[in-house]
Parts: structure tokens; C-alpha cells; sequence
């Protein structure tokens, strides 16, 4: 599977309120000739408490509480189109990775849990967040274990024994060509060997290299090294995995890890869950708008019962009822909501529409023989 390109994917020039987003794209699916109250919306998000208010903003605006497409992390259940399809007459999917956002620490990766005890923060989200803790004390390990010093003139890599080992099923493995000019041993110690620096890292480090042997740390750049990992496909966790094992010397590397592999996923699940539409015969002769983007998650304050979410769009599959269909990029879907306006005559008023269903008469159930 080709890494992700999560360093192409725009966020705070693109990132729109949830409350903007969503009668923008109720709008354009009336630009591409679908009707009012006849679109069955379907969401492919995490299945944590804060995903909440997004799905209420879409039941508001589409007039259907949205079918559930996914699993945790933001994988879709490509399995669940047939049934999807079913249910009204043209179909919209949004699938989104999210990721917390604490405003107060400029913080990603984590939110404040508000029915907790002490409003603590924590992991967010946890799925992602979850894969990536195994990468991170592999990398972390390895960071540590790995040393650069000078050994009389000469610039030298000192690795541990286990890192130089190939025949292991899991954990993190070395590029050695950017890390050592040869095969040839330095030195050999009790646990570790040394090896004379290559070029590449030599020029990564260039004048902060060490006089006395320091770990290499943060210059253990993302070109150094890979992963291996099993994954158990038949769970969510192992599809993230998957989704993302590639990418992950890059989002481990990166500024904001957990922004980074809300990204990388769900550039993964747009290309994915894209086939699986394309190939999909109950989607024949509806119309069909997939989009596929990020939710900021950001940590209410005193005062907010819900997060302030954002929609960061990445790509959107629009798709006729013949099954031809064309790809919107991230620029281009961006331009195409914007364009759309954020008044919606067809929106519902929640509130009144569980006050008059409180007012309906009783419907009692005859059941005969019980």
C-alpha cells in the first residue's frame, strides 16, 4: 500500500464551522439536482460522545437522522452500502477522522471530557491515538538506543543489537544505508555495534554532531527507518493500522502525530470506500455525493455543552444515476462549499419536531397470541 500524502492536506485554510459546513453541503447536493427531505445522509465517524453535535447538525439540515457507516477511528463499513442505499432516494456519505484540539495548550491529539469527574483531558481520538502509542515507544526506544559520537576523528553510529536484528515479525526496523557507510564494524560491544556514519546522516546532523556519545533523538529522521506490524483485519483497530503503518515514520516525525494520522486515514478511507461505490449496484440510478474530510474536535469551555467542531474537507466522489461520476480535490471542493450558501428554507426545527411527537396521540401495539 503507497504511503499517504498528509503533508499535501490543507487544514486552517480550509477548516469550516460544523454549522457552516453543513447546510453548505446540504446545498450542493440540491445543486446536483437532488431533492429536499429525499436524501438519506449516512455518517462514517468514531463512535466517541463528541461526534454528537456534528450528527445533530445534519439531521437539522437533511431532515433525516443520518445511517451509520462506520466504526471507530472513522473507518467506513463498506459493507453497510446496500442497506444505505435503500433507505431514500439519492444517498450522501461523510466520512471523517477526527482529532482533538485543546485551545488553551494549542494542543492536538487530546480533548476535555467534560462527564468526567474532573473534566480531565485525554486521548482524542482514542482509536488513532490508541495505534499510535505502540509506534511512538518503538520509535522512542529506538531514538535512545541508537548513539552518535566521535571516536578518534571519525564521526560514528553505535546501534543496539535488536535494532540491527532483520528477522523480527514486529517493530522498528533501520534503513541502514542513511545511517552507516558500510556493513564494516567499528567496534563491537556487549549490547550494541558501531559503524562509521553515511553522507545522508552526516549531512542531516551536520555541526551539531556530538564530541561524546549522546542518543541520536530527534535526528533519527522518518527516511531511516520503517515499521512491521500484524494487523487483525478483522477488527477496526487493524484496519487503522493498516491504513496507516506506511505513513507512520512521517506522522510519528511530525509535529502533531495524532492530526497527522487523522489525516493520513482518512485520505486512505476516501480512496478505499471510493472503489467500493464505484463497484456498488444499489447505488446505480441514485445520485450519490461521497466526502471524506477531518473533524477538529475543540475542547468546550465553561458554559459549552458541545465541541466548537470544524469540518476540514479533503476529497468528494459525486457520482450519477447512470454510475458515472467525477472526483472533486481538496481545492475544488473547498471552492464548490463556499460557493454554496449557508441558509437552509428546508432545515428543521429539532425542538419542534420532538415537541410535536411528544403531542401525537398513543399508538398501542396489538400483538395477538401474547
Amino acid at each position: 500500500m503507497p504511503q499517504s500524502n498528509f503533508h499535501n492536506f490543507q487544514v486552517d485554510k480550509v477548516a469550516m464551522r460544523y454549522s457552516n459546513f453543513a447546510p453548505r453541503l446540504f446545498n450542493f447536493c440540491l445543486s446536483l439536482g437532488m431533492a429536499p427531505y429525499k436524501i438519506i445522509p449516512s455518517r462514517a465517524f468514531c463512535s466517541d460522545e463528541n461526534q454528537g453535535y456534528p450528527i445533530i447538525l445534519i439531521a437539522k439540515h437533511f431532515g433525516s437522522f443520518p445511517f451509520n457507516h462506520g466504526r471507530v477511528g472513522g473507518i467506513v463499513a463498506t459493507d453497510r452500502h446496500g442497506p444505505h442505499a435503500h433507505h431514500g432516494k439519492d444517498s450522501v456519505i461523510i466520512q471523517a477522522s477526527h482529532v482533538g484540539y485543546d485551545p488553551d495548550s494549542d494542543s492536538f491529539g487530546v480533548y476535555r471530557r467534560l462527564q468526567t469527574e474532573t473534566m480531565e483531558l485525554s486521548d482524542d481520538c482514542g482509536a488513532i491515538c490508541g495505534v499510535l502509542h505502540w509506534y511512538e515507544e518503538e520509535y522512542a526506544f529506538a531514538s535512545q538506543q541508537i548513539m552518535l559520537e566521535t571516536d578518534a576523528g571519525r564521526h560514528v553510529v553505535v546501534i543496539d543489537n535488536h535494532l540491527l536484528r532483520q528477522d523480527r515479525k514486529e517493530g522498528i526496523f533501520l534503513n541502514l544505508d542513511k545511517l552507516v557507510k558500510s556493513n564494516e564494524v567499528v567496534k563491537a560491544y556487549s549490547t550494541a555495534k558501531s559503524f562509521l556514519a553515511s553522507s545522508h546522516l552526516l549531512k542531516q546532523v551536520g555541526l551539531s554532531w556530538p564530541d561524546k556519545k549522546e542518543s541520536i533523538g530527534k535526528h533519527l529522521f522518518p527516511e531511516s527507518f520503517y515499521f512491521r506490524k500484524e494487523s487483525d483485519m478483522l477488527v477496526a483497530s487493524g484496519q487503522l493500522n493498516q491504513n496507516l503503518i506506511h505513513s507512520m515514520p512521517d506522522i510519528i516525525c511530525s509535529n502533531y502525530p495524532a492530526l497527522a494520522a487523522a489525516q493520513a486515514n482518512a485520505q486512505f478511507e476516501f480512496d478505499r470506500t471510493f472503489r467500493t461505490i464505484v463497484k456498488e449496484k444499489s447505488y446505480r440510478g441514485k445520485k450519490v455525493v461521497f466526502i471524506s474530510g477531518i473533524h477538529i474536535d475543540i475542547s468546550p469551555r465553561d458554559g459549552q455543552l458541545f465541541p466548537l467542531t470544524k469540518f476540514v474537507p479533503w476529497a468528494a466522489y459525486i457520482q450519477n444515476e447512470d454510475g458515472s461520476g467525477y472526483t472533486l480535490e481538496q481545492d475544488e471542493l473547498f471552492t464548490a462549499l463556499q460557493q454554496q450558501s449557508k441558509d437552509n428554507p428546508y432545515k428543521i426545527d429539532l425542538t419542534e419536531a420532538i415537541h410535536l411527537m411528544e403531542k401525537e396521540p398513543e399508538v398501542h401495539l396489538h400483538v395477538d397470541g401474547v
